[in-house]
């Protein structure tokens, strides 16, 4: 069996239906996992998801903020949701798929401006998420399954436009690269996208403050694809699709596509 799976925070699903209708017309993902949905279950637009051939859909939701939501046109089942860090916000679900694959959609905290939790409330939540993420992940070894999501961190040098002038910019600071770094090593997760790409400068995420953000080019890669070890060999033809980006009131993340075969 073979899947292509892509993941996009597509903030809100309402608002930019008809984007997500034209990803799905364009490159037709088998799944489709969004972030940033920011509406709750019932008001996401099914219809003419439904129309396109996605039929099924696991979720979390709630109005005007945070939202994860798996679309696919193969049967899934909701396999979990968890409320890590108890913020009481749908920044988690997981689907299992027919060949028992388990997919976890994650939307972790931004983490606000200042890399310091003593001033900024919201940068110590998103390091009290992510322990909880490795905590779990040790305790319950994942197996047979992919993690995919904005996880709001780009790891590496060449996952930004400038490593040194972002070291203490949220999203690329060491302790938060850390902390990710963690996680991954407690699921024995493989990062699909870098293993499909290993070098060059690769982005999911231009600011809106760019004037020209495709000229500027300051991009961060804040949008991931995982596997555990056990089937990430079988993951490849990742891609960033980044002209999505460039599309008419567009999302300010470009969606990160890989295809399966399991």
């Amino acid at each position: 069996m073979s899947f292509t799976l892509a993941t996009w925070n597509i903030n809100s699903v309402r608002l930019r239906e008809e984007l997500v209708l034209q990803l799905m017309r364009d490159e037709q993902p088998d799944v489709l996992c969004l972030q940033e949905c920011k509406s709750p279950v019932d008001k996401i637009p099914l219809e003419q998801f439904h129309a396109l051939g996605y039929t099924h859909m696991v979720a979390r939701g709630q109005k005007g903020y945070n939202g994860v939501a798996i679309l696919s046109k193969m049967p899934i089942e909701e396999a979990g949701a968890e409320d890590y860090a108890a913020l009481g916000h749908a920044r988690h679900i997981a689907g299992r798929l027919a060949n028992g694959v388990t997919i976890h959609n994650f939307y972790v905290p931004a983490g606000g401006d200042v890399a310091d939790r003593e001033v900024n409330e919201k940068f110590g939540q998103k390091m009290d998420y992510l322990a909880e993420m490795r905590d779990a992940f040790r305790a319950d070894r994942p197996a047979k399954s992919i993690l995919v999501g904005d996880l709001n961190i780009a790891p590496r040098e060449d996952d930004v436009w400038d490593h040194k002038k972002l070291l203490k910019v949220v999203s690329h600071t060491p302790v938060e690269v850390e902390a990710l770094a963690d996680v991954q090593a407690a699921g024995d997760w493989i990062d699909v996208t870098r293993a499909n790409i290993p070098t060059g400068k690769l982005y999911s995420w231009w600011s809106y403050r760019a004037a020209d953000w495709d000229t500027a080019d300051k991009g961060r890669r804040l949008d991931h694809v995982w596997a555990t070890s056990d089937i990430a060999a079988a993951g490849h033809s990742s891609r960033v699709v980044r002209h999505v980006r460039g599309w008419e009131k567009p999302s300010d993340h470009a969606p990160v596509f890989a295809t399966f075969d399991l």
